[in-house]
């Protein structure tokens, strides 16, 4: 059985114990009724003119409840290959190396390998849960199943001040699924960077390259370059967790691992950039304090225990290295400008995938025989609005493709997706 451990053990005086478990209560479910909810500083609104639903994030001050998050356990991992082929072998995995001081990050810029931008689809991840492993972790009551970084982007909402996100779900057999919707205009967008963004994009690829080896390195041996970047190549990681009531099967890439690879996250290592703190800027460190909640969340999800940060100059040098446990994480904030509690992120998430889960139900108790497909659209300040989306919408969610909903038809076909 998987270990469980929460939040709470980060803000402990006494030295985290990464493989202890506490079980907190989970928080009670949210009503339909507007207003403020007891004990989550969250507010529904609902709005029968416009079929239009709700919810508010909690304000960054209220006190949230306690909930239970059971660490990630792997249930299998897998490669895409250059040719961004799927294949369910571990060709792709990295070892963390030392990188040389003050290593150039714009290193072999031009001989980027760069993958098209494209819509987050959820296929491979279904594909992955979708072998003999994950049966018995597939088959279980309440799941939701998404990409790391949708969940990311859900918990993260308390304390989101600038980007906005459209997420499409899908009710099928209790199983919760979450795809990020991303419409042809905002890839476009994507796709047409700017030369200094897609410069300061590569510093990270860069950085990764670097710090990483085929195999891990031996002492002695020289710090070089990895090998040309290829964002086409990745190793991923699915893991099977819970957070409050509700069982997760999420997936995400994992930059690579530290000495040795153990079949679970305690050895893997997450790598960012950043640009070097001045010393005694308070707006740097402000900065750099807001960054570590996605750090953190993104680590804290697949059960990362490291985060190496680069720091760089403006011109893309490598000036120091800095790694976290990604439990201590939240202390190191705490009293700060920029301070966040991670509770307040999970308990909005709980209620979060509660309150769409009843939104699901409801429309399939109004309409039965009908897939449906939800848009959750958030907007800093303004909350996530509900609302289900028509036929000519649906369609553009399928972008051609043979798919029911967002769902591929052969993964509704083999009915893997059952809880039964």
């Amino acid at each position: 059985m998987a270990q469980k451990r929460t939040v709470h053990d980060a803000f402990s005086e006494e030295e985290i114990d990464e493989e202890a478990s506490k079980r907190f209560a989970p928080k009670q479910r949210i009503s339909d009724s507007p207003g403020a909810h007891p004990g989550t500083g969250i507010t529904t609104n609902k709005n029968n003119d416009e079929g239009k639903f709700k919810l508010m994030p909690p304000s960054r001050e209220s006190k949230p409840s306690s909930v239970e998050f059971q660490k990630p356990y792997q249930l299998i991992s897998f490669s895409y290959t250059p040719e961004r082929r799927l294949v369910f072998d571990d060709s792709a995995l990295r070892y963390w190396v030392e990188p040389p001081r003050h290593a150039d990050l714009g290193h072999r810029f031009s001989h980027w390998i760069r993958r098209p931008e494209e819509r987050g689809r959820i296929d491979s991840l279904l594909e992955a849960i979708s072998q003999p492993r994950c049966e018995e972790a597939r088959k279980k009551q309440g799941l939701v199943v998404c990409w790391r970084g949708v969940l990311c982007k859900i918990l993260v909402a308390p304390y989101e001040e600038q980007d906005s996100w459209d997420l499409n779900v899908m009710l099928i057999n209790d199983i919760l699924y979450f795809e990020e919707h991303v419409s042809d205009e905002r890839l476009r967008e994507k796709e047409d960077m700017n030369p200094r963004q897609r410069e300061q994009t590569y510093y990270g690829y860069s950085f990764e390259s670097w710090c990483t080896a085929e195999r891990p390195r031996q002492p002695g041996e020289t710090p070089r370059w990895g090998g040309d970047v290829d964002t086409n190549v990745q190793w991923c990681s699915v893991v099977k967790g819970k957070l409050g009531t509700h069982r997760l099967l999420i997936g995400g890439e994992v930059d690579c691992v530290r000495d040795t690879y153990t079949g679970q996250p305690d050895t893997f290592v997450e790598l960012k950039t950043s640009i070097s703190i001045r010393h005694g800027n308070l707006n740097d460190e402000l900065r750099f304090e807001k960054k570590l909640l996605k750090f953190y969340f993104q680590s804290f999800l697949l059960g990362v225990p490291e985060i190496v940060v680069g720091f760089r100059n403006p011109r893309g040098q490598l000036q120091t290295l800095q790694p976290f446990k990604t439990l201590q994480i939240p202390r190191m904030v705490r009293g700060k400008q920029g301070e966040w509690n991670p509770n307040v992120c999970l308990s909005w998430g709980q209620s979060f995938i509660t309150k769409v889960k009843q939104w699901m139900e409801d429309a399939d108790n109004v309409k039965t025989g009908t897939t449906h497909v939800g848009r959750l659209r958030f907007s800093p300040r303004a909350g996530v609005h509900f609302r289900l989306l028509n036929d000519l919408e649906k369609e553009e969610v399928q972008n051609g493709d043979d798919r029911e909903g967002f769902l591929p038809r052969w993964y509704m076909n083999d009915g893997v997706g059952s809880s039964s």
